[in-house]
């Protein structure tokens, strides 16, 4: 992500200087990055940001690293996808300049800002200044940007990603298993390709960050605990072949969706507007 914000830097007419552990790799095989490539200390030195795009496990050298070349009125934005420990440990080593936390809700693979969601988690009073600045910024690029607490945002993310990727990486090895993943993709509808969709899009893309949100997401074995539960719940209907309470259990479902979200029928066309994009 860090090659994405250089890119989105560098369009809006800002000058973006990178700095990265395989700094002399990327010299030697001729790597072409988005920016200039310098060490460290360089690209720190007249920086009005500094944006750390680093591993969640090396986070810590990483901006213990950083920490020594930060000068007062410099900011330093972290976007990884856990918020209460980096800025815990930024908070810690960042003893000049402000820091900032932000999470965008996308990957590398999206075209623009329009209609992503980004989240930034303020801690002080002056850094919920900077971030009506930042929110203000990315606003004006089309995202939606929300701010709330960094403990908040960990303990909605064991939902909204540590839960979809468990349930995606437990999927792709229950389709693999059952050793008819070539036949089942030619003739598949548009179910099962979603589902595809999603599953190989987890287990093919940086298997280390959706490893290390499974060990640090808060209460997130807890979650997928429920899931495996309701799967033993509805497994059960199966093996019993108890249709009326299976249905009797999808309204339920339905309903308690229409309450949530009143536009929860839309649903279906937009999986086939989802389909016919792919």
């Amino acid at each position: 992500m860090g090659q994405w914000f250089a890119r989105l830097f560098l369009e809006d007419g800002m000058e973006v200087a990178i700095s990265d552990s395989r700094n002399e790799q990327i010299r030697n095989e001729k790597i072409t990055l988005v920016g200039d490539l310098r060490n460290n200390a360089e690209a720190i030195k007249n920086a009005d940001v500094v944006l750390m795009s680093v591993p969640i496990d090396n986070f810590e050298v990483a901006i213990k690293e950083v920490s020594s070349h930060v000068q007062s009125g410099q900011v330093v934005v972290d976007i990884s996808s856990i918020k209460a420990r980096p800025i815990e440990l930024m908070h810690k080593y960042i003893t000049k300049g402000l820091v900032l936390g932000v999470h965008p809700m996308f990957g590398p693979g999206a075209v623009d800002l329009v209609n992503r969601n980004i989240i930034i988690t303020p801690t002080s009073s002056a850094e919920k200044d900077l971030a009506q600045r930042v929110e203000y910024f990315f606003k004006k690029k089309g995202a939606h940007v929300f701010q709330i607490p960094p403990d908040e945002h960990d303990e909605l993310m064991s939902i909204v990603l540590g839960l979809p990727s468990f349930i995606a990486i437990v999927s792709a090895d229950t389709l693999l298993s059952l050793n008819r993943l070539q036949k089942t993709r030619d003739i598949s509808g548009s179910t099962y390709k979603l589902l595809l969709m999603l599953t190989e899009s987890i287990v093919t893309k940086d298997a280390n960050l959706y490893a290390s949100l499974q060990m640090v997401l808060p209460n997130i074995a807890e979650y997928e605990n429920v899931f495996l539960t309701k799967v033993e719940t509805w497994l059960e209907m199966v093996k019993n072949q108890d249709k009326i309470k299976f249905l009797d259990s999808l309204h339920v479902l339905e309903n308690d969706f229409k309450r949530e979200n009143p536009n929860y029928a839309d649903a279906y066309e937009n999986m086939y507007r989802i389909i016919d994009i792919l």
